[in-house]
C-alpha cells in the first residue's frame, strides 16, 4: 500500500498525463493529442500556475510566533525534512529544517513539556535510521532535555504518524494523568501544505489540534511578471507538489468515510 500510496498519483500529474497523451497520439495518429499535450506541460510548467496551486493547497494557513502559540500537551514535530547522503556512512543531512527548528522553538517557549518526532522512513531504505532518531539527538544539542523529547516507531505516512503518536502519548503519565480519558491537546507542527490534512488526521485519532503551520512555499507579496510565464522544472515541481497534496486529501477523506461505514 506504501509503494501505491506513492505510485498511482503520478499517471495523474502534469507529467503523467502527458506521456499517456503523447502515446495516445502515437497509437491513434491524431495531431490533437500531442497539441493537448504540449498545453498540459506548457501550463503546469509556468511559475504562475506552481504558485497559485501552493497558494491554494495552503489556503489561509499564517506564520506566527512562537510566544503567540497556546500552551498543549505535548508539540509533535510531523517528518518530512531530511535525505540519506551517499556514502558507507549514511550521514542523514537536511532538506528542510523548518519543522525541527518550529518544534524546538515552542519548546523553548514553553508551550508544551513534551517534544515528539514522529519516525518517518521509507521502506526502500530498510537500514537507515529514522527521522526522529536523528532529531531527537539534535534536540538534545539544543538543550531539550533527554526525557522530554521522545520519538516514535517508524511511520511511512501521515496516517500512520497519527496513529502512532496517539499510541505513544496514551503511555505519558504527564500527559494522561492517572489514567483519565480525556483529549490530549498537541500543537502541531508541519509544512503549510501539508497542515489541513494531517490535522485532520490526528483529529480523527482524538486529539484537540493546534495547528503551527511551518514551511511555507509561496512568499505573500509577489508581482506577476513576464517571467511568471516561462516554463521551468522548479515550477513544474510546485505544480506537481500541489496536486500530490489535493490527492492526498481525497484519498484520506475517502479512507475515514470507510472507517465510519
Amino acid at each position: 500500500m506504501i509503494y501505491l500510496s506513492k505510485t498511482a498519483p503520478l499517471l495523474l500529474l502534469p507529467v503523467g498525463v502527458t506521456l499517456i497523451l503523447l502515446m495516445a497520439g502515437l497509437v491513434f495518429r491524431r495531431r490533437v493529442f500531442f497539441m493537448v499535450a504540449l498545453g498540459v506541460l506548457y501550463a503546469g510548467s509556468i511559475p504562475l500556475v506552481g504558485r497559485e496551486a501552493l497558494k491554494l493547497i495552503e489556503g489561509d494557513a499564517i506564520r506566527s510566533l512562537p510566544q503567540s502559540a497556546p500552551s498543549g500537551d505535548a508539540i509533535v514535530v510531523l517528518s518530512g525534512g531530511r535525505i540519506v547522503a551517499p556514502g558507507t556512512s549514511k550521514i542523514s543531512e537536511w532538506t528542510d529544517a523548518d519543522r525541527f527548528f518550529g518544534g524546538i522553538d515552542l519548546y523553548q517557549a514553553g508551550k508544551a513539556p513534551l517534544l515528539v518526532f514522529t519516525g518517518g522512513a521509507a521502506p526502500w531504505e530498510p537500514s537507515a535510521p529514522s527521522e526522529g532518531e536523528i532529531l531527537v539527538g539534535f534536540a538534545r544539542r539544543y538543550g531539550v532535555p533527554a526525557e522530554a523529547v521522545v520519538t516514535t516507531g517508524k511511520v511511512y505516512n501521515t496516517a500512520e504518524e497519527a496513529e502512532a503518536v496517539a499510541r505513544l502519548l496514551a503511555d505519558r503519565s504527564h500527559v494522561r494523568p492517572e489514567g483519565k480519558k480525556k483529549m490530549q491537546s498537541i500543537l502541531l507542527v508541519t509544512s503549510a501544505f501539508h497542515m489541513l490534512r494531517a490535522k485532520a488526521q490526528f483529529e480523527s485519532n482524538g486529539f484537540r489540534v493546534v495547528a503551527y503551520p511551518v514551511d511555507f512555499l509561496v512568499t505573500s507579496e509577489r508581482q506577476i511578471t513576464i517571467l511568471d510565464f516561462l516554463p521551468s522544472a522548479n515550477a513544474l515541481s510546485q505544480t506537481e507538489l500541489a496536486i500530490r497534496e489535493f490527492y492526498g486529501r481525497i484519498f484520506y477523506q475517502i479512507r475515514q468515510a470507510g472507517r465510519r461505514n
